[in-house]
């Protein structure tokens, strides 16, 4: 089957149908898209110079923590699939790609990313994707048990992370600076070093 092009999705993401994985295979690779609860998002086709240069240098911190350890850490484009139950991977009707997330159970990692919940999400705020980020994705991320979830605001120097409960709520978000090191709740020892983050 031809992969759909831009032109046909951008119509798409309009209409009512709610669309599956199955679909998403097979649309164009010229675009990168997430399907919320069916529905379609246009992800901006190139992150700003101030978005990337955060984006690797958490990773950096990430990766060498990680380096000789379980837990992976992955960088957008990389595709989480979130099913409501069991259902087959074409059936799936939520698939997002995080800036930056964390696994620590191997058996949810396959060829096409990732099945079920990343143990952390970090999302890098911008203005195409801020009000996304922090309500529509904060409730999916709680709803399917992301245990920790990161917004990195570039604009505001600030980094807000969301820990999941026993009652799988998100408590109030802690909120750091530029100046804070902030210890990640799912990985024991790690603290990320924000100055490095929000270098000048």
């Amino acid at each position: 089957m031809s992969k759909k092009k831009n032109n046909d999705l951008i119509k798409e993401t309009a209409s009512n149908r709610l669309y599956t994985y199955g679909d998403y295979l097979n649309w164009s690779d010229e675009q990168r898209y997430e399907l919320i609860n069916g529905k379609i998002y246009l992800l901006a086709p190139a992150p700003s110079r101030s978005h990337q240069e955060i984006l690797v240098e958490l990773i950096r911190q990430f990766s060498i923590y990680l380096f000789d350890k379980d837990c992976k850490v992955y960088a957008a484009p990389f595709d989480v699939r979130l099913p409501e139950r069991e259902e087959k991977d074409e059936h799936i009707q939520t698939v997002v790609q995080p800036d930056i997330l964390v696994i620590c159970d191997e058996d949810k990692l396959d060829k096409r990313g990732c099945r079920g919940a990343p143990d952390l999400i970090i999302e890098i705020i911008s203005p195409f994707s801020g009000a996304r980020d922090r309500k529509e994705k904060r409730n999916l991320y709680e709803k399917h048990g992301v245990k920790e979830y990161w917004l990195v605001d570039y604009n505001e120097k600030t980094v807000e992370v969301y820990l999941l409960e026993e009652k799988n709520n998100y408590r109030k978000p802690f909120v750091y600076s530029r100046e804070d090191k902030v210890s990640v709740n799912v990985l024991n020892g790690l603290d990320i070093n924000l100055s490095y983050v929000f270098k000048e």
